[in-house]
């Protein structure tokens, strides 16, 4: 291993992220708060930062192996540190629940251990959120677009921290690739803070609710959520962003060079929509038979909830631990779906759900004609066999964490439906669970001091989809 250039990227991490502090810290001065809270918090990143950069590497080069490592690391590392705000601000007084706040931001979960916060300090809020967007489309992306290292061990760096099945180069230079994403990650994130301006919201509600709409988290500036602001136009607003977040980047940037057929050929995007639409449609009228739901509300309230949902952003206006048993099944199965490859979406990923079903199908067609080769396919070419293997390895493997995880947390005294939607809410980075406790009216502050640190390594595994973290526990990892 390359240790003295996985301690100077480490470096590089802990200085753009004492930087990103500026950013909370003018808020907090802007509205009259002391700015201690932030400038304690940035020399606890920033001077460990410069100190890791002192050691000169004799090799540049990063392998697969090294890379993980300093994704894994780098990711600890930023939690720690961003939990700090909140317990020198007196906002989260406990340092463990201040880390779980922070692991959920970051890890674009949700999930809080709040349940009154409109009193928040302004600048604390905004970090808050802030992690969110920092989060979303990942700190080492951002090391990647703004620093310059070679494209060999970026390559090795992106594949570690983008979620998705497989990852690949929109252009020639992976630099250049990432600049792309951030700009088009920036851009949509200005489109929707206009966009919430004109429904009326005020300019920092309006930024901040973009915020966790782009990283797919779901924190808001209300005790209330979404609900809290009844406006009706904001929740379309949100619905349709969080939908647009949950989708491939790469489609906007097809978009963007005029490669329209592509983007209308995708066939992710086109099956991520029509889930959207088949979930709304069978849960609205399911609302109306079942509840009386008016037809119009049934919709809105159909159509919000399941965006929230398979895009794991997890706002909330209603609470759907109260619908029909069927409805919050629906919402279960989307929760274990999640968003697109390439999105700023957690859960499975709609791409590896596709490979499995496919080689399935190819499976049973080997059965009975076993002279023939069926090949399993993906948007029209033929999927290689280890992206087959892999995307069964995931899912073996979130399925067993899951269910660990779950076992874990009946140790603390909850239910089983408790366990496991709070679970699968934290490996999935959705936030709400589906019982009351953990649902859009419910917090995640009752459970002990160890299942909140379990479900915040949880939320840390599903956003980095495991492997960077769990390489640091294998002990060959370590050796030279």
């Amino acid at each position: 291993m390359n240790y003295r250039m996985i301690l100077r990227v480490l470096g590089m991490i802990l200085l753009i992220y004492a930087e990103l502090l500026l950013l909370p810290l003018i808020v907090g001065l802007l509205f009259g708060e002391s700015a201690m809270p932030f400038l304690k918090t940035l020399l606890f990143a920033a001077v460990p930062g410069a100190l890791l950069l002192l050691p000169k590497p004799k090799s540049r080069s990063l392998v697969a192996r090294d890379s993980f490592v300093i994704v894994g690391l780098g990711w600890i590392l930023i939690t720690l540190i961003g939990a700090l705000p909140f317990v020198f601000s007196g906002s989260i007084p406990s340092y463990t629940d201040a880390l779980f706040e922070t692991a959920s931001g970051l890890s674009t979960t949700g999930a809080t251990v709040l349940q009154d916060f409109d009193g928040m300090p302004r600048g604390v809020m905004f970090w808050r959120c802030f992690t969110h967007w920092i989060g979303g489309m990942g700190v080492l992306v951002f090391l990647m677009a703004v620093l310059p290292m070679s494209g060999e061990h970026s390559m090795h760096i992106m594949r570690a921290e983008v979620p998705g099945p497989t990852v690949g180069k929109l252009v020639p230079r992976l630099k250049h690739t990432a600049r792309i994403l951030y700009m088009l990650y920036i851009g949509m994130t200005v489109l929707e803070t206009v966009a919430l301006l004109l429904a009326g919201l005020s300019f920092y509600d309006a930024l901040l609710h973009a915020f966790a709409t782009a990283g797919t988290g779901g924190f808001s500036t209300l005790s209330d959520s979404i609900a809290g602001f009844h406006s009706p136009a904001v929740e379309s607003i949100l619905a349709v962003f969080m939908i647009l977040f949950g989708l491939n980047f790469n489609l906007y940037y097809l978009l963007l060079i005029g490669s329209w057929r592509k983007v209308l050929k995708n066939e992710e995007g086109r099956l991520f929509l029509l889930i959207i639409l088949a979930s709304t449609g069978l849960i609205a009228g399911t609302l109306c038979l079942k509840t009386g739901y008016a037809p119009r509300r049934a919709l809105h309230d159909a159509f919000f909830n399941v965006a929230a949902l398979i895009s794991t952003t997890g706002f909330g206006t209603v609470d759907f631990t109260q619908w029909p048993e069927f409805c919050k099944w629906i919402l279960i199965l989307l929760m274990f779906c999640g968003g697109c490859a390439g999105s700023t979406g957690g859960g499975i990923k709609l791409s590896r759900l596709m490979i499995l079903f496919r080689s399935v199908h190819a499976d049973l067609k080997v059965m009975s004609r076993p002279r023939n080769v069926f090949r399993v396919r993906l948007e029209g070419k033929p999927v290689e066999s280890s992206t087959v293997r892999a995307a069964f390895h995931f899912v073996t493997l979130y399925m067993a964490l899951l269910l660990a995880c779950s076992m874990l947390l009946s140790l603390d005294g909850v239910d089983i439906a408790t366990a496991f939607t709070a679970s699968l809410s934290c490996l999935s980075n959705i936030g709400p669970g589906m019982t009351p406790a953990i649902g859009p009216s419910g917090s995640f502050a009752f459970f002990s001091v160890p299942a909140k640190l379990l479900l915040s390594f949880a939320m840390l595994l599903g956003r980095l989809e495991f492997y960077p973290i769990l390489v640091l526990f294998n002990v060959r990892t370590w050796k030279r």
